[in-house]
């Protein structure tokens, strides 16, 4: 299988190509940087891989919550080299690739991804292993409160990880005592998309370049102002 990933929802610009069992990234945390580094970074990938994009299997996009211009950068790009390819698309969520790695890399049952959405707010996603890495709870916007999770009476195994625990201290402190301890993966990196975007590929859940929206949360952010 040949896929190539993109995500550009945080300060992280990462890109990855899998061919086959092997996987090629390119990671940079830059702010402000995507336009710039982006396509050399594909074009990057696909050269030391040996690969054209006409030749992928599909295209990966981490669809965020994030960056609302990040998002759109890599949304419109990726939008344009389907249309241009001829390819499909994998959208993965952004704070998943960051709870994969963590699974990958650490002995636990869940793992709650917050990440930076400005007004004192996280976005946040739920996540446990299972089929792969499954979402417990839709992803949303989290002010600085206890989690309601925490306090379920479930006694899973957590850990948190994303940026947004160590950018709101107030966050973590009145949640800390819900988790294991707090992974040092703050951005999500492409070759993290994969796994799930391996799975979409098997069960036919791609996307036509047309149909593949980012994940904004916030709708303020992502719709104009009506003006009278």
């Amino acid at each position: 299988m040949k896929l190539l990933a993109i995500d550009t929802s945080t300060v992280a610009c990462s890109v990855a190509l899998q061919v086959q069992e092997f996987v090629l990234q390119r990671h940079e945390e830059q702010e402000r940087e995507h336009t710039r580094l982006l396509v050399p970074m594909i074009e990057d990938v696909l050269a030391e891989g040996e690969c054209t994009l006409a030749s992928l299997d599909a295209l990966v996009l981490g669809i965020g919550p994030g960056s609302f211009i990040g998002l759109r950068i890599a949304a419109s790009l990726v939008q344009g080299m389907a249309h241009g390819a001829g390819l499909r698309v994998a959208a993965v969520s952004s704070l998943l690739a960051v709870a994969e790695e963590v699974f990958e890399s650490h002995e636990t049952e869940q793992v709650y991804v917050a990440q930076d959405a400005h007004m004192d707010q996280v976005y946040l996603g739920c996540f446990a292993f299972g089929d792969g890495v499954e979402l417990l709870s839709a992803e949303r916007l989290q002010s600085q409160d206890r989690l309601p999770e925490l306090d379920d009476g479930d006694s899973a195994v957590r850990i948190a990880a994303g940026a947004g625990w160590s950018r709101y201290p107030a966050l973590w402190s009145v949640n800390a005592d819900g988790f294991e301890s707090r992974a040092d993966v703050h951005f999500p990196s492409a070759r993290y998309l994969l796994p799930a975007a391996r799975r979409l590929v098997e069960t036919d859940g791609l996307l036509d370049a047309a149909a593949v929206e980012p994940t904004y949360l916030r709708e303020q952010v992502a719709t104009p102002p009506r003006h009278p």
